[in-house]
């Protein structure tokens, strides 16, 4: 158990999520974050060092990921930046610390904390998201690094050797999976996409896989970015100028923009009698629920379409067990690479130390004999590395004796030898 705790100690690590499982998805949206936000934010917890911090903000889950011991303060200075109370967010808020902070990072890029389990989306936004920061910070984290490093090793090996992705069920094409089972002639249907971030565009990527010949329009406030995808899956886009000219004819609208608040309101369907399927990819909410004023109206956001897919659900739940040894096996390796990394510094002053005795020999030996057999160098290399990587794997193995060890050793060959040759001398 002492072993256990010394490890534990080694790094302040913690995370603050607020995510579906406290929170709905208007509340989500409240303490959502921008991609505007980030340099402001860096610039923010940068002035009043206060450590590293980066923050992954989806449709699911705002979590704040620091190595700052006081984390309170980071979440203070997101509080303000973002415009909401600290103590509001205190009350959705899950927060872990370490270990336990480590296992959730790890948990949910393997999907294991998706509201649709599986969903690997997830692991590009915590990448992207690190990214950013790491390049308004201008400098990256050593255990930051290593942990998004790892937790996009566990991705890859959870998708590739767990079935726990079979029957795809992200939240783009879960959308495409309500419009198949609840909508007639689809490839009839005009469909409207609303935005072509990465969600949109995964969007359109299984309306064209799952739909036969769909009839589908993109369209975007940067036009220069929906003509790419156009012509990427050979679709028309529209001015988004044209946005009310579109929406009369429309049977499908889908929302996938990132707004902060909504774009679509109940102006834009007056009741004229025609039946329209909406559906809101957007945290926060992109569609105002007044639309529903309309009674030929049918709204779908986040949260609903999640509930349509429980029979995939229920088979990729009982693959967890394989993604968990998976994630267990990883946490493993990265507290040896913790343990290894904290000891470093003694294992490099043993190692000098044992150089600068095999320099002086040599020294004696070259000055006594004149000569210096290559072949005994390349022995006393192999003896050195030998003994470090004993005193190494000692102190590794055993890090609460690290301290009493290593200054034991330098004790024996450093200060002893010294002391007898000053009483020689």
């Amino acid at each position: 158990m002492k072993q256990n705790l010394d490890i534990h100690k080694t790094s302040n690590f913690s995370v603050l999520s607020i995510s579906y499982e406290k929170a709905d998805a208007e509340t989500r949206g409240k303490f959502a974050f921008f991609d505007e936000n980030v340099k402001e934010f860096v610039r923010r917890i940068s002035e009043k060092q206060l450590g590293d911090a980066f923050v992954v903000s989806t449709c699911n889950r705002t979590e704040i990921y620091t190595t700052t011991l006081n984390y309170i303060f980071i979440v203070e200075e997101y509080c303000k930046l973002i415009g909401v109370h600290l103590l509001d967010f205190m009350r959705f808020a899950t927060v872990l610390n370490r270990e336990d902070a480590l296992n959730h990072l790890f948990r949910v890029a393997g999907g294991l904390e998706s509201q649709i389990i599986g969903d690997f989306e997830i692991i590009g936004q915590i990448k992207n998201a690190y990214n950013r920061f790491k390049r308004e910070k201008k400098n990256s984290n050593p255990y930051l690094e290593r942990a998004i490093n790892s937790a996009i090793q566990i991705s890859k090996r959870i998708k590739n050797e767990t079935g726990i992705s079979n029957g795809a069920a992200s939240v783009s094409y879960a959308a495409v999976h309500y419009i198949l089972n609840h909508q007639q002639n689809v490839s009839e249907k005009n469909i409207l996409l609303l935005g072509v971030g990465e969600i949109g565009q995964n969007t359109v990527d299984n309306l064209i896989k799952h739909i036969y010949q769909p009839k589908i329009k993109i369209a975007n406030r940067s036009s220069e970015k929906a003509e790419k995808i156009a012509e990427k899956y050979h679709i028309p886009s529209i001015p988004y100028e044209r946005l009310n000219d579109e929406l009369p004819q429309t049977d499908i609208l889908i929302v996938a923009t990132g707004a902060k608040t909504p774009i679509i309101n109940k102006e834009h369907f007056p009741n004229n009698g025609k039946k329209t399927l909406i559906i809101d990819l957007s945290i926060p909410n992109n569609v105002d629920k007044t639309v529903l004023e309309n009674p030929n109206i049918t709204l779908i956001d986040v949260d609903q379409l999640s509930v349509q897919i429980q029979e995939t659900m229920e088979q990729r739940r009982k693959e967890i067990p394989k993604a968990e040894q998976i994630i267990k096996l990883m946490m493993k390796d990265f507290f040896e690479w913790e343990k290894t990394r904290k000891m470093a510094p003694k294992i490099h002053h043993f190692k000098a130390v044992l150089k600068n005795m095999e320099r002086n020999e040599m020294h004696n030996i070259h000055k006594k004999h004149r000569y210096v057999n290559i072949d005994d160098m390349e022995l006393s290399e192999k003896i050195i590395q030998k003994i470090t990587n004993r005193f190494a794997k000692y102190i590794i193995d055993h890090p609460w004796k690290a301290e009493e060890v290593s200054k034991m050793m330098h004790e024996i060959l450093v200060e002893q030898p010294n002391k007898e040759f000053n009483e020689k001398h």
